[in-house]
């Protein structure tokens, strides 16, 4: 088992298969010592773990663990063009999150992302981040997160 799993599973966490690209793009694309990841929603099984508004249909709670899921899912992605063992930075994580009117705790469901990232990759894991609310995500999903990591240099 490679390093970066190790560290999930002793946080509880397991990277799952990696997701399959729902249109006309890949999930993850490496560019020299940079992965960028499409968003990734937060896809259990082939399902959504939740969906609609967080702050009315989906509980903060509920909504930071699909952010949990959906950064899971982009390390998995990013496993298709990398090996995770070579990560030495996250570089940024953007998160949006589908809220309802007047829910303003959008970095509070997206550290759940940020979590999954410092549980994976120590203090290598930090990051600039965004934390965005927006009316509506595909799918219907409460959540959507996108991540860009550095590797070693090429």
């Amino acid at each position: 088992m490679s390093v970066v799993a190790d560290r999930l599973v002793s946080a509880g966490l397991v990277l799952p298969e990696p997701p399959s690209a729902l249109g006309d793009y890949v999930p993850a694309v490496r560019a020299g010592s940079l992965v960028f990841t499409s968003g990734q929603l937060p896809m259990k099984a082939g399902a959504l773990f939740a969906s609609g508004l967080v702050g009315t249909d989906v509980p903060p709670e509920l909504a930071a663990e699909c952010a949990r899921i959906a950064a899971l899912n982009g390390l998995a992605a990013a496993s298709t063009v990398c090996d995770l063992d070579e990560v030495i930075g996250v570089v940024r994580l953007t998160g949006y999150v589908a809220s309802a009117t007047g829910f303003t705790a959008q970095p509070q469901v997206i550290d759940g992302a940020s979590g999954v990232l410092l549980a994976a990759f120590g203090e290598a894991g930090r990051h600039a981040r965004e934390a965005v609310g927006v009316a509506r995500l595909p799918k219907d999903a409460p959540v959507e997160v996108s991540i860009v990591l550095m590797l070693e240099d090429v």
